[in-house]
């Protein structure tokens, strides 16, 4: 059941990341950000009040946010500094790069999990999910090659730099949760995690983009903001509970998820009509065929 979880996970983050690339071209990525948090927290918010004022209403439910200590809420303040500073930086790559590379860029989250979860969560892959990591690895490696072709230098480009960045930083948040979710429940951590990272980054936006925001690009709205906040809380609500079973893996969960680029090459694609799209398309079906090792690998 995780790894099916998983996979929806992966359907939806596809789709966050084209409603992302949407938003944010030719716009402000403060604000876009900011907003993301706050439809986040208002999806979550009802949970949170029915379960604490009528804590019967939820109960037994997936949907019902259990009362959590101190403890547990600084932990879920340490998640949402990690995640922001992965999205922070991620917006601005997003927004500056094509679709059609971003996407395998953050592929190598994935990687970076799996060695760490083996490191520190001795976890153990069989020859199925070594095959399929191989594959992705192989894959990463062959798309960066044709990002090159686009003139794009991966050491000197600034962007490039910004989404290896948040790729860091969201596989560290993915070990990270491996050890949260033992401890807190998954609703209650998805809630109270959007909530501060709306004073997170609030803070952000009054200090750094608003007393500059005459001399920065104009903020514009626009109705993908919104299901920027949609598909991530649904891709989320599935990967946090895909975790929260006692048999998962977060090498596994965390390299299918990275399917998502899937949905977002062939929005870059057909869409946005964009460049080298044959060696792409080549490249890209290794990580179809390593996620497909990968399924094989649980049964």
């Amino acid at each position: 059941m995780w790894l099916l979880l998983a996979f929806f996970s992966a359907l939806f983050l596809g789709l966050y990341d084209v409603s992302r690339k949407v938003s944010l071209q030719g716009n402000s990525v403060l604000p876009v950000l900011f907003l993301n948090t706050v439809f986040c927290s208002l999806i979550f918010l009802p949970f949170l009040l029915v379960s604490t004022f009528f804590p019967d209403t939820l109960s037994g439910t997936i949907f019902y946010v259990p009362p959590i200590d101190w403890k547990s809420h600084g932990l879920i303040f340490i998640k949402s500094t990690i995640v922001l500073t992965s999205w922070c930086f991620g917006y601005y790559g997003i927004k500056n790069l094509p679709l059609t590379l971003v996407g395998p860029i953050n592929a190598t989250r994935p990687v970076m999990i799996l060695v760490g979860a083996m490191l520190i969560y001795g976890e153990r892959l069989n020859l199925y999910q070594w095959i399929g990591v191989i594959l992705a690895i192989t894959s990463i490696f062959l798309l960066s090659r044709s990002g090159k072709k686009e003139g794009i230098n991966f050491v000197k480009n600034r962007w490039i730099i910004y989404v290896a960045i948040a790729s860091l930083a969201g596989a560290t948040s993915g070990l990270y949760d491996r050890y949260l979710l033992r401890i807190v429940e998954p609703m209650a951590v998805q809630s109270w995690f959007n909530l501060y990272q709306i004073l997170i980054m609030g803070t952000i936006l009054l200090i750094i983009w608003y007393p500059r925001r005459r001399q920065n690009t104009p903020f514009q709205w626009r109705w993908s903001i919104l299901m920027i906040s949609v598909f991530l809380s649904i891709a989320d609500f599935a990967y946090f509970y895909a975790l929260s079973y006692s048999d998962s893996m977060i090498s596994i969960v965390s390299m299918v998820r990275r399917g998502s680029v899937l949905v977002s090459f062939l929005f870059g694609a057909f869409v946005l009509h964009e460049s080298n799209l044959k060696n792409k398309l080549v490249d890209l079906s290794l990580i179809l065929i390593g996620m497909i090792f990968l399924y094989l690998g649980t049964k």
